[in-house]
């Protein structure tokens, strides 16, 4: 008996990354169903940062200018400072550029080594609701609070779920997939049995979460993004978007009283709301696989990081944009066997990666913090807080230079050479992410890049059959004639295929020599790839 389909893809999980693979799905048109457990959004910031890549990721969709509207003030510095408290001088400052500085910044790069976007502060409350409104406006999803996965079965045919909503009624629903993006203690994960690898309980931190709307005015530092405050007690403070709500993380017990932390932080009274107060517990875990046959894993379930450094969510983000074109492949009909096999082969190795860069990153900023505890003072710690810290903010490499080094749907990747985690050296291998280039009369390269491929023509080669063997697939592709020069050189090819995640497929200085070799293999219908072969 065939079972209809509920729904193309049932994502388990409604934050962040849940809500964005429902939009990037909804926005190709592919039917999908996301079912959150809580009845409403948390109040808890969680992340406070998009970076770049992602803020690449969110213009992709249409979401850029409603998230910098919604978030942090983008002429405000984003400083980061280490001081005793807020209302004693600072012991070191580290300046970093506003959002509309870095955007300008942008805007004078000719080389590519900048992204297309800036960077954009929203902590996660704000995020969320946004990013819901935007799945919710679209025909083909369907978003479900107060409904939790119970448990799943897969076939060849799809996948069956038993969803219990909120008064304790079930349903069943049946799908072509399922993405579990239901956080760290995930029930997809679970019930596939997928371990996860590293270091669990890195430490425990004491958070508490105030609302103070006229704190900016009672210290003299001004907005930063970060303050790290050091003496008699270790904590972290958190303004978040708003300039009014703002979060401690430390390292002090559990029964400590959050009035008298909030004070030690500021260095003064202060009329503190509280939010929230509880603990919890950092990890550094990666899955051992994304996924088992028609099902998958994204965001949290799928890797657990330090917040220093700021990766956790923006990883997530990039596993949606990966896994929303391939699902969406699949369901087409043009996707083969390969393509939906690929998300784990370039997501886990980044995944691997983001956590080395986490551990870096936590790595610098206790270096710095055991020297202070230890008596440093003067020239040596500013010495040692300005190149420790700036490993938390400055892994540009990390955030734009990851490449899918060992895909099996890149035509000529190459697994030879690992990006630097901190300098991001833009290329256009097969398999980097397309650097940003500006062309003449001032518009971006990305944004001519439709939601298909798009093969580029940057010199006088015929692409036109490599076109056609997509097209004859049923692949959406556009072909761009760029005559820029300064394109040509960044770049280093004459033709270039540009998937829809803007990772590089496939580039040349000549014509292909077998347009339906590589037509098939970036669309996962070749099980022979060999490395080494001559794609140009």
């Amino acid at each position: 008996m065939n079972h209809p389909h509920d729904t193309s893809v049932l994502i388990a999980g409604g934050g962040p990354v849940g809500l964005t693979l429902a939009v990037g799905l909804g926005r190709l048109g592919v039917r999908c169903m996301v079912i959150e457990a809580n009845e409403a959004h948390s109040i808890l910031p969680k992340m406070e940062l998009c970076n770049a890549r992602t803020m690449e990721i969110y213009a992709r969709l249409g979401l850029e200018a409603s998230i910098r509207d919604a978030g942090y003030p983008v002429d405000a510095p984003m400083d980061v400072l280490v001081t005793t408290s807020l209302n004693d001088a600072p012991i070191h400052r580290l300046v970093y550029p506003s959002t509309n500085a870095m955007q300008a910044r942008i805007a004078a790069s000719r080389d590519g080594s900048e992204p297309r976007q800036a960077y954009q502060r929203i902590s996660q409350y704000t995020l969320e609701p946004l990013l819901r409104a935007a799945a919710e406006s679209l025909s083909p999803v369907t978003v479900r609070f107060g409904a939790r996965l119970d448990t799943f079965t897969q076939s060849a045919s799809g996948v069956d779920a038993e969803v219990v909503d909120g008064d304790g009624s079930r349903r069943h629903v049946h799908a072509d997939y399922l993405v579990g993006c239901d956080g760290g203690a995930s029930t997809v994960r679970e019930q596939l049995g997928i371990r996860l690898d590293g270091r669990a309980a890195v430490s425990r931190m004491f958070h508490v979460f105030f609302r103070c709307d006229d704190l900016l005015d009672r210290h003299s530092l001004g907005p930063a993004r970060h303050y790290n405050i050091v003496g008699e007690v270790a904590a972290g403070l958190i303004a978040q978007d708003d300039l009014r709500r703002y979060a401690i993380h430390a390292n002090v017990p559990a029964d400590t009283d959050p009035r008298w932390l909030v004070e030690q932080v500021v260095g003064a009274p202060v009329p503190a709301e509280i939010l929230y107060v509880g603990t919890w517990t950092p990890h550094l875990l990666v899955a051992d696989h994304y996924g088992e046959g028609r099902v998958f894993l994204a965001g949290d379930a799928a890797h657990q990081y330090i917040p220093t450094g700021g990766f956790g969510l923006n990883t997530g983000i990039g596993d949606a944009a990966d896994l929303s074109w391939k699902l969406a492949a699949a369901i087409a009909g043009w996707g083969g066997t390969k393509l939906l096999e690929s998300y784990d082969a370039e997501r886990r190795p980044v995944g691997v990666r983001n956590r080395t860069g986490a551990t870096v990153a936590a790595r610098g900023h206790t270096k710095w913090r055991a020297a202070y505890d230890a008596g440093v003072r003067g020239d040596e710690l500013v010495q040692l807080i300005d190149r420790e810290q700036r490993k938390s903010h400055e892994l540009r490499g990390i955030e734009l230079g990851y490449r899918y080094l060992h895909s099996p749907v890149i035509a000529g990747a190459s697994g030879d050479c690992e990006p630097d985690l901190a300098v991001y050296e833009p290329t256009a291998e097969p398999g980097a992410r397309l650097p940003h280039v500006w062309l003449d009369g001032g518009t971006a390269l990305h944004d001519q890049l439709g939601a298909g491929f798009s093969l580029i023509r940057l010199g006088d080669v015929d692409v036109d059959p490599l076109a056609r063997a997509l097209r004859t697939r049923g692949v959406p592709v556009d072909v761009l004639d760029i005559t820029d020069p300064i394109a040509h050189g960044v770049y280093d090819a004459s033709a270039l295929l540009v998937r829809p995640d803007l990772h590089v497929a496939w580039r040349a200085h000549r014509a292909p020599r077998d347009p339906d070799l590589i037509a098939a293999i970036v669309t996962g219908n070749h099980n022979h790839a060999e490395r080494g072969t001559q794609w140009n």
